[in-house]
């Protein structure tokens, strides 16, 4: 996979949520990627970032355009350094939370990318890895 762009914002506050979203459309719109597309990236990245500010408090996320095998798409890896996730495997479930939630946000935010990838260790952070590409 070759990246042929990247980007990194911190994410500590709402406002920061705001900026990150235009400039993660912005890439998406300099690639050509459809709406529909546009649309399902956003929508799962807000629900990552959101998560660092809920269980993290701050992190950053790192926009990339990236190519692989004739393909355009948008790579975006979330990283905090927060309590962890315990079991990443029924974090993946629907219904699951910790917090007050629905527990839809990992494994929706998995539905609408195309690769989706959770490393965490409990004390030390969590990483998520999506890519949307652009068709």
């Amino acid at each position: 996979m070759i990246s042929l762009s990247k980007d990194t914002i911190k994410i500590k506050s709402e406002q920061d949520m705001v900026l990150f979203r235009q400039r993660l459309r912005e890439y998406a719109q300099k690639i050509g990627m459809s709406v529909v597309n546009q649309t399902k990236l956003i929508t799962a990245s807000s629900e990552l970032a959101r998560n660092i500010l809920a269980y993290a408090g701050e992190g950053k996320a790192t926009i990339e355009v990236v190519s692989e095998r004739l393909q355009t798409g948008i790579k975006v890896i979330f990283e905090d350094s927060g309590p962890g996730i315990a079991d990443v495997n029924k974090a993946m479930q629907d219904g699951f939370s910790t917090g007050k939630s629905l527990g839809l946000g990992l494994p929706g935010a998995k539905r609408l990318v195309n690769f989706f990838d959770v490393q965490s260790k409990v004390g030390h952070g969590t990483t998520v890895t999506i890519i949307r590409w652009k068709r």
